[in-house]
């Protein structure tokens, strides 16, 4: 019974089902929780699954295909045109800075040189399905190190080609290298030349097809309106463009990413996302619970302290280099930190890079085993070194490293009646107002990224921490009438509050709320304007529904207006309920006093529009027959 595949089935999803769940809720994520799974399950666990979860691997392997195809509809052919500086500078100087001197290091113990650079190379790849689901996981995909973690996980992935290409050139048995290139697929057995056009070959029919190709398919199919043939159609997409690049010995997963970007400008990029998007986390997740359940664990208890020294080791060197790679390319230290933590792991198309050295001859059994262990054990201490990165470096380590003096010194005398502490999107038009009106604005923001950028654009901007009595003194905050707390840290926007209140109590403070329940702790702590970000766009667009309904202009806005002005009469009493059940009692109430109020308010205002009517208008009753 234990051999039937439903049985299996019911073993990963149930493991799946238990670990993730507890792993999220301790903090760990769900990467390590699909981990820990794997190893229970396991052959170092309960040995419900043998050594049929390394030779699942390969099928798990499809999430990552999955995957990039996803991230590639996400980006248009100009945005990747935009990172380009990226991919190719970090990317290309990481990939050959780790492998030169990964095969540097190994060739000073007297290794073979050809063993030596196909280590540097396989060492020098990181695991994009770890890395970007856990960043996705954390919300940092938008943030600098994010951004550059992609792009230098795209580039790593593209660099997998030429590495297959050069390892039959490494082999020290020819036959063995030759036997190696035709398992590669069609393209393996045919001259260098003839190679190099298949592979143009397949990349130009993916790029044909998926921009002139697969539009009428998808539209005949959404004709159809069967849902489960355009998820179907999709599918087939994926598995066709990875069947192909196999066949030509290209990366499955590359294929599938440059078929995401060709299609990101279709009209059914969001239908094809979400129909993948299920088939892509399941996936994924049976791929992380393989690498746990692929941990040689007897290779561990035998040699523990080799492992833990060559784990150890490539994750200290790739960290290093990582890091220099960030400075290079002007990173801030805590974005630096986040970027070389996430990515100092070795990647899953390491397996793939092993497996082909090992058949091609140019890795004995021995090192191929010892790497497979450190591969996996590397991918699952990912998840800890970036809880390592958040809850210790972040918080301790970046905050006494990035030394603010160094940038304080940009702070001057200033004699501004507002200062802005926080220009991210929410302070950044508070202050372009202003400037339009010619007030003058003290502009504060402790993302350094992002005040080197707004610099270049012609903002006078400063970089430091608004929560610090010293800085806001030498801002001018004595001087100042209003300050404008537009930071989005709800427990740093608390904390400056109470740093105002008791170095510059003639300071009058204007406050960014995300919601009302923060909008509840900023008036418990004695806040009188509060500001929150979501309430005037949530009404502006109640208001343009009511008039493309047929209401007058009028009546939609006077409507807003008394919903907004009861909305805040009601924050304040809400603001002081403690006890749930009175909280929602409370609610309750204030949504039928509202409605009730907001009605009596149209029923005074229809008949004066009515009065009010030029000859010729429509009546109301007309203009919502019209609009509908």
């Amino acid at each position: 019974m234990q051999d039937t595949f439903f049985f299996q089935a019911m073993l990963y999803l149930a493991a799946a089902v238990i670990m993730v769940p507890i792993a999220k809720r301790l903090g760990l994520g769900s990467v390590l929780g699909y981990l820990i799974a794997g190893i229970i399950i396991g052959p170092a666990g309960l040995k419900l699954i043998g050594k049929e979860g390394q030779d699942l691997m390969h099928f798990a392997e499809f999430g990552v295909v999955m995957m990039l195809f996803v991230i590639g509809l996400e980006l248009e052919p100009s945005r990747l045109w935009r990172l380009r500086r990226s991919i190719i500078g970090m990317g290309g100087m990481q990939v050959v800075i780790t492998a030169m001197v990964v095969a540097g290091i190994t060739a000073f113990f007297r290794v073979q040189w050809q063993e030596a650079l196909a280590l540097g190379m396989i060492v020098s790849l990181s695991s994009t399905a770890i890395v970007l689901q856990s960043l996705q996981e954390k919300g940092l995909m938008q943030s600098a190190a994010g951004q550059s973690s992609f792009a230098v996980l795209l580039f790593q992935d593209i660099a997998v080609i030429p590495m297959l290409a050069l390892f039959p050139l490494l082999a020290s048995e020819p036959a063995n290298a030759a036997s190696s290139l035709h398992n590669t697929g069609l393209a393996g057995g045919l001259p260098a030349w003839a190679q190099t056009l298949m592979v143009l070959g397949s990349v130009l029919l993916i790029i044909v097809a998926g921009r002139y190709g697969m539009r009428p398919v998808f539209r005949l199919i959404a004709k159809t309106g069967m849902r489960e043939m355009f998820t179907a159609t999709a599918l087939l997409l994926v598995v066709g463009i990875a069947v192909l690049m196999t066949t030509v010995g290209l990366s499955p997963a590359l294929g599938t990413f440059l078929a995401g970007v060709v299609l990101a400008n279709s009209e059914y990029r969001h239908e094809l996302e979400t129909d993948i998007d299920p088939f892509k986390g399941l996936l994924l997740g049976l791929f992380f619970i393989a690498v746990g359940a692929s941990i040689d664990f007897s290779l561990l208890i035998a040699r523990p302290f080799f492992i833990a020294i060559l784990v150890l080791g490539v994750l200290f060197l790739k960290t290093i280099i990582l890091f220099i790679v960030g400075k290079a390319f002007r990173m801030s230290t805590s974005q630096n930190f986040t970027f070389s933590f996430g990515l100092s792991q070795i990647g899953e198309f390491a397996f793939v890079l092993i497996s082909f050295s090992f058949q091609g001859g140019i890795l004995s059994k021995e090192i191929t085993d010892t790497m497979t262990a450190v591969v996996a054990v590397s991918m699952a201490l990912t998840p800890l070194l970036m809880m390592l990165n958040e809850k210790w470096v972040q918080s301790r380590i970046c905050k006494i490293g990035v030394a603010p003096a160094e940038r304080e010194s940009d702070v001057q005398e200033e004699d501004n009646p507002v200062i802005i502490a926080g220009y991210g999107h929410f302070g950044n038009t508070i202050g372009r107002f202003l400037r339009a009106n010619n007030i003058g604005a003290t502009i504060l923001d402790t993302d350094s990224d992002n005040v080197d950028w707004l610099r270049r654009i012609g903002y006078k901007v400063y970089y430091g921490d608004a929560s610090r009595s010293n800085l806001l003194a030498i801002a001018g905050a004595h001087k100042a009438k209003l300050i404008v707390i537009a930071i989005g840290d709800q427990k740093k926007r608390l904390e400056m509050i109470e740093t105002i209140k008791k170095h510059f109590p003639n300071l009058q403070m204007l406050v960014r709320s995300a919601n009302r329940y923060d909008a509840y702790d900023l008036m418990n702590a004695g806040m009188l304007y509060i500001y929150r970000e979501t309430l005037d766009t949530s009404l502006r667009v109640g208001v343009d529904v009511m008039k493309m309904l047929g209401y007058s202009n009028e009546i939609a806005d006077r409507s807003a207006k008394t919903f907004f002005v009861h909305d805040e009469k009601a924050l304040k009493y809400l603001s002081t309920i403690r006890n749930d059940e009175e909280y929602i009692s409370a609610a309750r109430r204030n949504m039928e006093e509202l409605t009730m109020l907001v009605q009596a308010d149209r029923v005074v205002q229809e008949p004066r529009q009515e009065q009010q009517q030029l000859p010729g208008e429509q009546p109301a009753e007309d203009q919502v027959r019209l609009a509908q």
